[in-house]
């Protein structure tokens, strides 16, 4: 299992004033950190970064790998930011891989970069069509993406698949499409497609405290039907695969003695696999 650290986006108050301020410091603490957590790679989201996103990215590639010794995801929907990251990564600590490409059209271009710098890349199964409705179709935007990308010269074992985690709080039935898809995919070629999500994108929206818990139980699923790899939490990661023979003792109808993460466990998984309607208090009923 790949563990991308999750923790460097712009969307962060303390990463976004590093990124104006030009500050290293603060990036270069999250990225040790995670990388002493057990992240394998260590995401880097800049958002669009319409202006002067180029140098912004090659500072921040630079400024991390400074400091860790561990491959990048380079992450945004800017083409030149992403060539200039792409030409920063130091690659002696692994290849770089590009967050993302997609259905959309003007996401093909990104697989050029791609084939150009030998890089790694997600295909996000969505398009300009809207959210895909269940596993077939991602799986059909899925095929669309691997032809494109043998097209532009992309070697399929570079793709990791991506079937677009959804919040549980405002699309509860795709929690289960999502593990039906990771499952397809990998039927899609020989050596199976390599798969990757955006795992916290499932508690988005959800209270605090049960953040955490929904991540960890949903990733031991998605583990089990045959995830590659996940931005996440590397810390939240790391204590879900301590939990995984507990997550999956109850999976297998048995009984846990700890009768609180029992109840835990089970409130969490019925929620994930629609037995039960979500609600932010589902821990408390």
């Amino acid at each position: 299992m790949i563990i991308i650290g999750e923790k460097i986006s712009i969307i962060a108050k303390k990463v976004r004033e590093a990124m104006m301020k030009r500050d290293p410091l603060p990036l270069q603490e999250l990225a040790e950190r995670q990388w002493k957590e057990g992240a394998n790679m260590i995401d880097v989201n800049i958002g669009p970064a319409e202006d002067g996103g180029d140098e912004l990215m090659a500072w921040m590639v630079r400024a991390i790998q400074e400091k860790v010794p561990a491959p990048l995801c380079l992450d945004t929907t800017n083409y030149e930011a992403l060539e200039a990251g792409l030409k920063a990564h130091n690659n002696q600590w692994g290849r770089p891989l590009i967050n993302s490409t997609s259905n959309d059209p003007e996401r093909f271009s990104i697989l050029e970069l791609a084939a150009k710098y030998n890089s790694q890349i997600i295909g996000l199964t969505v398009g300009k069509g809207g959210l895909p409705a269940d596993a077939e179709e991602r799986a059909a935007i899925a095929a669309d993406i691997m032809a494109r990308a043998a097209e532009y010269g992309v070697p399929l074992e570079d793709l990791y698949l991506d079937p677009l985690v959804l919040q549980i709080a405002t699309s509860q039935d795709h929690a289960l499409k999502v593990i039906d898809a990771i499952k397809m995919f990998q039927e899609m070629n020989d050596p199976p497609m390599k798969t990757v999500v955006g795992l916290s994108n499932i508690s988005n929206g959800c209270p605090k405290n049960i953040r955490p818990i929904l991540n960890k139980y949903y990733f031991i699923m998605l583990m089990n039907a045959g995830l590659t790899a996940a931005i996440a939490d590397a810390q939240e990661m790391t204590e879900a695969i301590q939990e995984k023979k507990l997550v999956d003792d109850v999976l297998a109808g048995k009984k846990i003695d700890d009768a609180n993460k029992m109840a835990e466990i089970t409130k969490t998984l019925d929620v994930i696999m629609n037995k039960t309607l979500y609600a932010h208090s589902y821990l408390e009923m």
